[in-house]
């Protein structure tokens, strides 16, 4: 058998997230019927995380596993697959790796970024989420360092969450700004929690709105719980961006 890692990204508006739902489109199920009509033969997808209902992908991994022989040449078969896959899912490319080599387990960090513009554009509203609060984006990085490390980040957790551990390290954490009216949030970490991005931001916003102190922000990540955390913003303006192996 060999494995091939997949790069793609995708525009996750018309979908129920990555991973296979049993009454909803997935990107992995789309990818996995296009690849199984092309190679003839059924074709199980592995991706590198799972991405939220309508959150995007700028930069997104998978892996499958045929006998040796059957793929061909990467370079047509990446195009054949665009070819046959619908115009909001992209493969830049197509490689053999060695067997040992995971698209979930073997990455070390991710990447996501969240966008925010704090003034009306026609050309942001589908990928930033506006907002007309004023905020405080030097208090929101503030308080973003405190995430820094290794924790338990149960009170940004979606509830009834399938995980054994709730602990994640994070490496990197801070807003910035963009261009004209939109700001960015970065966050690295070796993992994520359903819905933790999302979560995370919401509660930095309640601290750049003064609604949150900085303590109260600190007390939430030591020993709070999702209750206590902020509302989960749309997924539409959050993308998987980087993924390092």
């Amino acid at each position: 058998m060999q494995r091939y890692f997949i790069h793609l990204s995708y525009d996750g508006a018309n979908y129920h997230g990555w991973q296979i739902q049993p009454n909803g489109s997935s990107v992995e199920e789309t990818i996995e019927k296009a690849l199984t009509t092309l190679l003839r033969k059924p074709i199980d997808i592995t991706g590198a995380g799972r991405t939220d209902s309508g959150v995007n992908a700028s930069c997104m991994v998978a892996h499958f596993d045929v006998a040796e022989g059957v793929v061909g040449d990467c370079a047509q078969l990446t195009f054949r697959l665009n070819r046959l896959l619908p115009c909001d899912i992209a493969i830049s490319k197509i490689e053999p790796v060695n067997g040992d080599m995971h698209a979930r387990f073997s990455a070390t960090a991710r990447t996501y970024r969240y966008y925010i513009h704090t003034e009306k554009d026609p050309f942001l509203r589908r990928y930033s989420w506006e907002v007309h609060y004023k905020l405080d984006f030097v208090r929101m990085t503030e308080a973003a360092h405190y995430l820094l490390g290794e924790k338990d980040f149960k009170c940004f957790c979606k509830a009834g969450a399938d995980v054994k551990t709730t602990i994640c390290n994070v490496t990197d954490a801070h807003f910035e700004r963009d261009k004209g009216s939109q700001y960015v949030f970065c966050i690295t970490a070796n993992r994520f929690l359903r819905n933790m991005v999302r979560a995370v931001v919401g509660t930095l916003i309640d601290v750049g709105r003064g609604r949150m102190t900085l303590d109260d922000f600190r007390r939430i990540v030591d020993s709070g719980s999702r209750s206590d955390a902020g509302e989960s913003v749309p997924g539409y303006a959050l993308f998987l961006s980087d993924i390092k192996y």
